[in-house]
């Protein structure tokens, strides 16, 4: 029997990015130089990101911190929607304004999304081969961070919905043989300064 041992992936959202979303900000820029400096102690073997410049740029300016790491671009790190629920899942009293903010999205991020949400589930998460864990930084946006979330605690697949994570901030899950996945951090935004927590998230949540 193949021996089998712990991941731990480490979820970041990309730093803040420009209005028209081609590239960073300067704030994006230090965001993710910063989660860079809190990572550098930790044993990560690699770095996957998005094929968005936002993510990209995310992850070299981490990557730079972390010598010898390599940066690994997979499209199902992307951004997109995970997974689109019918009026009968949702609570009633939200339904209308879910199903209508995910109907203005591209037919085609409704349409490939669920399909790369899988192909997520099944490339990033789970136990891994071998005796020693293994420790891996995804590099991706707000909706996937939801999804992974979503999934560690077995709730229903809608609720990626109305799960929101800042610019940078850190998430960690643990999946260990044997245990239900663990959700050890959530947007834990510690190593950021006052001025470069909550940005991407709604105002009316910030605390």
């Amino acid at each position: 029997m193949t021996a089998t041992a712990a991941r731990y992936l480490y979820v970041t959202r990309h730093g803040e990015a420009s209005e028209d979303e081609t590239t960073l900000t300067e704030a994006g820029r230090r965001q993710a130089a910063l989660l860079g400096e809190r990572l550098r102690g930790a044993p990560i073997t690699a770095i996957h990101h998005g094929p968005l410049p936002r993510a990209e740029q995310t992850a070299r300016l981490v990557g730079e911190r972390l010598p010898g790491v390599p940066l690994l671009r997979s499209e199902p790190a992307g951004d997109y929607l995970p997974y689109l629920p019918s009026r009968e899942e949702l609570p009633a009293e939200s339904a209308d304004r879910m199903l209508a903010r995910l109907a203005e999205f591209p037919a085609a991020e409704r349409e490939l999304g669920p399909g790369l949400a899988e192909e997520a589930l099944a490339r990033f998460t789970g136990t891994v081969e071998g005796d020693e864990p293994r420790h891996e930084l995804l590099v991706t946006h707000n909706f996937l961070v939801g999804w992974l979330v979503r999934d560690a605690l077995d709730a229903p697949k809608w609720r990626w919905l109305g799960l929101n994570h800042a610019n940078a901030g850190l998430t960690v899950i643990r999946y260990a043989p044997g245990r239900p996945p663990a959700l050890l951090l959530f947007n834990d935004t510690g190593h950021l300064p006052a001025e470069l927590r909550w940005t991407g998230f709604p105002s009316e949540e910030r605390i």
